[in-house]
Order: C-alpha cells, then structure tokens, then sequence
C-alpha cells in the first residue's frame, strides 16, 4: 500500500481506498489520488498494471464524487520510471507484427487518462521517464518538486516511440521542444522542464502533496458540467482547423452548459458574492 498521505493524516475527510497491488486509488471527499505502487521498481509500469490503471479510470469515471484526480507514484524515488523494459517479450529480428502489438497496452492506457473526463494533475516526486514521463504528459497539470527529473530515452534505447505520443509532447512542449527531448535523450531537471513547457509548477519537495492536493480542491469546487464540458472543447480546438462536424459538438457542449442548473447557480452566487453550490445539473 502507497504511504500515508497527508490528506489522511489531517483526517479531515474520511479516506476511501480502492483498487489492486500496483494500482491503489484514494478517494477523499471530491479528489481522488491514484497511486503507481511499485516503489520497489520505481513505479514502472507493466502490462497487467497498464489494463488495471485503464479499469481504475473507468470505474472512477463511472462510480466515483470525484472532480479532480491526482496521479502520483509511492516512494519518494520516482513517479514513475517508464514501461518495465524487463517486461518487453523477446522479439526477433524481422518480427514485425509481433513487434507492432508491443505496444498497444501503453498506448490504451495514455488514452483512457488523456480523455478522462475529469482534470487530472501529476504530481511528480523524483523521476518520470519514457512511458512514465508521457502518463504525466497525458495529465492537464503538472506539478513537480524541486529535485524531479525528467526525460525520453528512446532514441538511447534504439526506438522510435510512437505518433500518438509524439504528438502529445508536440502539443504540450512545441515541436522544436518535442525534437530536442527525442533526439538527444537527455536528463532534464524540473526547472528545465519548467521553461519547456512539460510542467506548470515547480514547489519545495516538502511542498509538493500540499500544493497539488489544494490545487486539485480549487479544480473541484468548480461547477462539474464546465469542467468535463472545457476538457471536451480543448480537445477538439487543439485539432485546428475545426472541422463542422466538431465544431458542431462544441457547441451543444456549450448550450447545455449554458441551459444548466449549475450555470443559473453560478451566476446568482457571483451577484450574491457567495460560494456556489454546483450539483452537476
């Protein structure tokens, strides 16, 4: 089990924990933390932990109050160290479509996090590499503490990662950014990081839980149907030019938003100059 987290030790909340082994999900009032919790491996990922992070999405989707989620790695060594590469079958030269499926888990695992409907935010204690460093990646925020350090070392390993990730790091970083991460492999600490766009926050690692938990509590207390409703229209405006088709959707995502019992509450608490009470209505 992931340490005591400071949520748990102020008691504030009751804490719910949920989950398997390598995956443990800790739910506290509206903001869940999802722990990789290898930290013997330094939370690298493997298959089966892969499709168990997928089904943990899901059921926190589906079944869950939560309105932000933290992802975070247990140990203070690393959020997480990438794909277990001793977990990569043997595959020989020539095996092309052997080779082609290797892949798969990590790419369904990224996409289910990326389209979570819900904000998400990585808090990175230590280091993120490789698959790991794209899981912080496909989070919307990034907070890391003061000794993180980051990097894509394909290129040292003689790969070529895949187009859906590529572009993931092209849409966070910039392209220019996105090639020198890719083909130099190098090691970057977390102000590096920081000025090439990979992380929004760099705190005191003795901050770090505080800072991102009260970041994931300010996420929350917004109104629910703004919140998926902002995620669904980044997505397709970060495609431009919209097609009609999507353009379309964004606009019923803004109708309903505007037809909601959330937005008429939001709007009488701005004049009233008091806290909303979102419902997600």
């Amino acid at each position: 089990m992931p340490p005591e987290s400071q949520a748990s030790r102020e008691g504030s909340h009751k804490v719910k924990e949920e989950g398997t082994k390598d995956i443990v999900v800790e739910i506290q009032g509206k903001v869940a933390t999802l722990w990789l919790n290898r930290p013997e491996r330094r939370n690298a990922l493997t298959p089966a932990m892969l499709d168990q992070l997928e089904t943990e999405l899901e059921r926190l989707a589906a079944q869950s109050e939560a309105r932000a989620v933290i992802v975070r790695g247990a140990g203070e060594r690393a959020f997480c160290a990438g794909f277990d590469i001793t977990q990569i079958p043997d595959v020989g030269a020539g095996e092309l479509e052997t080779a082609r499926a290797i892949p798969n888990p990590v790419e369904r695992a990224m996409s289910k996090l990326a389209c979570f409907p819900y904000p998400t935010i990585a808090m990175i204690n230590g280091a993120a590499f490789g698959a790991g460093l794209e899981l912080a990646i496909c989070c919307d925020l990034r907070v890391a503490g003061e000794g993180a350090k980051m990097g894509m070392p394909p290129a040292k390993l003689g790969l070529v990662y895949m187009p859906p990730g590529l572009r993931r790091f092209v849409e966070v970083a910039g392209v220019a950014n996105a090639k020198e991460i890719f083909l130099t492999g190098r090691t970057y600490d977390a102000k590096r990081a920081l000025e090439m766009g990979l992380l929004h926050y760099v705190v005191k690692a003795a901050e770090l839980e505080s800072f991102t938990h009260s970041l994931a509590l300010e996420i929350a207390g917004n109104a629910p149907l703004a919140l998926t409703g902002l995620k669904q229209v980044l997505a397709k405006v970060s495609s431009w030019p919209m097609s009609d088709e999507d353009r379309k959707y964004c606009e019923e995502i803004v109708g309903r938003c505007l037809a909601s019992e959330d937005f008429q509450e939001g709007r009488l608490a701005f004049i009233e100059k008091r806290s909303p009470r979102f419902t997600g209505r």
